[in-house]
């Protein structure tokens, strides 16, 4: 068994787990707040579908960080610790950042304003993720 191929496994695994973790976090929130619009009375902004997908993106990141470890020919060791810590990684920061965007929702729903602000706390957490993927890719690569 090669461990190289569970790291590859695990950063798209764990990303594509906090993506729907965070989407799902994200939507049902949403969900709940245009039905406050809607019993209000109030139009329900569209632009909380963004929010809702705002954690996929990481499940991008998972699979570029599997291609990385894949085509680095990486120590085994250096490939799995890559790809699970790697991942957890990119996964935690959708997971947070469906929650960021559940907030998000909420808030919009209720006041109508601060979307640009919304949109600013969910990039930050994204950057984690992106991080993540840039310095797994530079650490592979320095093994050489």
């Amino acid at each position: 068994m090669n461990l190289a191929f569970i790291g590859m496994a695990a950063a798209l695994g764990l990303s594509a787990a906090g993506s729907a973790f965070g989407a799902g976090f994200a939507g049902m929130s949403a969900v709940g707040a245009w039905k406050k619009c809607y019993a209000s009375g109030k139009p329900a902004p569209f632009i909380m579908i963004a929010f809702t997908g705002a954690p996929l993106t990481q499940t991008i990141y998972g699979f570029l960080l599997m291609n990385f470890i894949n085509s680095a020919n990486a120590d085994a060791g250096l490939a799995l610790g890559v790809g699970l810590f790697g991942g957890l990684a990119i996964g935690m920061s959708a997971l947070f950042q469906g929650k960021c965007a559940a907030a998000s929702a909420d808030a919009l729903g209720a006041t109508g304003k601060g979307t640009a602000n919304y949109f600013i706390v969910i990039g930050i957490v994204e950057t984690v993720a992106l991080f993540t993927l840039v310095f797994g890719l530079l650490l592979l690569n320095s093994a050489h």
